[in-house]
């Protein structure tokens, strides 16, 4: 069986779990198959957007039924769940709505915001909202990314083309964590003034 023939059957299972697990990278490249013709796109947005909100409902409940569990105590604990938890106590809506997009936090925010005592069913409400334009439009960018490269380099073989959008993320991460670090920064001090 071939890369493109796994892919074309696994392929939105694989963003899903992507999506549940790591986050950008995998809607990104979802969005890159996509472009390959391996799979529709609205397949591999709706695997990230069923992965990231299914994965963030999950962790929102261990965070407000789980909080005596050994893993879950050390969540609380990381260095961002501080920062966490001022930010949602000064923006509590748009915070839910924002912090997927902000690198360093994704994963303890929803942890976090199920120990604040928000709401069951605002948080699912916020949560798929914030979800779905996530999927959607990460997914978009990977496949827009695949526009670009084929209008620059003409058809690549898929695996060049796969190493060239790995590369993109890596230098996308870095900076955007950079970027989050410094904002982050200052909206912490400004919320501890």
């Amino acid at each position: 069986m071939s890369l493109e023939q796994l892919i074309g059957e696994y392929g939105p299972v694989a963003v899903f779990l992507g999506a549940a697990v790591e986050g950008e990278t995998a809607a990104f490249l979802g969005g890159v198959i996509s472009h390959r013709g391996l799979m529709p796109y609205w397949q591999a947005a709706a695997g990230a957007f069923l992965g990231s909100l299914i994965a963030d409902q999950a962790l929102f409940f261990a965070g407000r039924h789980a909080n005596r569990v050994a893993i879950v105590q050390r969540m609380m604990r990381v260095k961002a769940a501080e920062r966490v938890r001022t930010l949602l106590a000064a923006h509590p809506t748009g915070f839910i709505l924002s912090f997927r997009f902000i690198y360093g936090i994704r994963t303890v925010s929803p942890l976090m915001i199920g120990l604040s005592g928000i709401s069951p069913l605002r948080f699912f409400f916020l949560n798929l909202i914030a979800a779905f334009v996530w999927g959607v439009g990460i997914t978009a960018i990977g496949y827009l990314f695949g526009n670009a490269v084929e209008a620059l380099f003409g058809h690549l073989r898929l695996h060049v083309h796969m190493l060239a959008a790995l590369g993109v993320i890596l230098v996308a991460v870095a900076v955007t964590a950079f970027l989050a670090r410094k904002t982050l920064s200052r909206m912490w001090a400004g919320t501890r003034n």
